[in-house]
């Protein structure tokens, strides 16, 4: 961590931005990494297992901030948003790694790459935000990509990719959630997330309990230390540079999906799995350069933790 502060002290702001740029691709590949790791776990062992394990995990890791910043959660602002925060997290959590078993992950990718094309949809259905026509039609491109990657028929419309859709849309009112709690102290808001997930990873682990290896143990552990160092790099990243200028960095995560889901699963991803993709990647370059140029500045889009 004491890494990462000092690259915050970058004075230069090209330098600034080149680092955080760098730090948002380091976090990608780390999350990616995660993400194939908790699919490769959740073939052998129950989606609660994972999420309790590796929640157990980032808690022990972050314990020592928690401690350090422990009056920050006594003084937090709206309760009970900070609580419909959490709960959104952890479902959405739940449902990406639910998703992983049933479907390829560059499928599941795809669908939470969706993420910001319905951000900036509920910005101007919920929080009456204003949205030009250009940018309703980058929506609509959006959702139509969405549907290719879906490939919607009998046999392909399925509950786990509804299951990943769902917990694409969770992950979009979090973040709205999260820009208008944006005053919250970053290690409340990681925290917050992992205690979530440890409460309903303790509630499944009851049902289909697999007594782990030593060796699981240590991947399960490994999950938790890698979606904490990445989170930590994510916001740094923000704190570094523009949210415009890193946040589209984020969709290599596709890239990385499909690696590791050919190199590690043998998965090939269908064809229209790829042209969705690039349509949701295109929507999503489009707001993202839409705002900046309006100068709104984008919405940090942080990865499932």
């Amino acid at each position: 961590m004491s890494m990462l502060s000092r690259i915050s002290t970058a004075n230069d702001e090209r330098s600034a931005r080149l680092a955080g740029i760098g730090l948002m691709l380091l976090s990608i590949a780390m999350f990616s990494f995660g993400d194939a790791l908790g699919k490769f776990l959740v073939s052998t062992y129950a989606v609660g297992q994972l999420l309790w394990l590796r929640a157990c995990a980032a808690l022990l890791l972050l314990a020592p901030f928690i401690w350090r910043n422990r009056s920050a959660f006594l003084q937090l602002e709206r309760p009970w948003l900070q609580l419909v925060r959490v709960i959104l997290s952890t479902l959405e959590v739940a449902a990406f790694f639910l998703a992983t078993v049933y479907l390829p992950l560059a499928d599941v990718i795809t669908y939470y790459l969706a993420g910001p094309i319905f951000v900036t949809a509920l910005s101007a259905l919920v929080l009456r935000e204003h949205v030009g026509w250009r940018r309703w039609t980058a929506i609509l491109i959006g959702f139509c990509g969405v549907l290719i990657a879906l490939r919607p028929s009998a046999q392909t419309f399925s509950l786990p990719a509804l299951i990943a859709l769902g917990g694409s849309l969770s992950f979009a009112v979090l973040m709205l959630i999260t820009r208008s709690l944006r005053s919250t102290p970053d290690i409340v808001m990681a925290s917050s997330q992992f205690v979530g997930t440890f409460l309903l990873g303790a509630a499944m682990s009851a049902f289909g309990w697999v007594t782990p290896t030593p060796g699981s143990l240590v991947l399960f552990a490994a999950a938790g230390l890698i979606s904490v160092t990445a989170l930590f790099c994510v916001n740094r990243s923000l704190k570094l540079a523009p949210a415009s200028v890193v946040v589209p960095y984020q969709y290599t995560m596709i890239v990385w999906a499909v690696l590791f889901g050919f190199v590690v699963f043998g998965d090939v991803p269908h064809p229209a799995t790829i042209i969705g993709a690039i349509i949701i990647i295109g929507a999503g370059l489009y707001i993202y350069l839409r705002e900046r140029g309006l100068g709104q500045g984008a919405g940090a889009v942080n990865p499932p933790v």
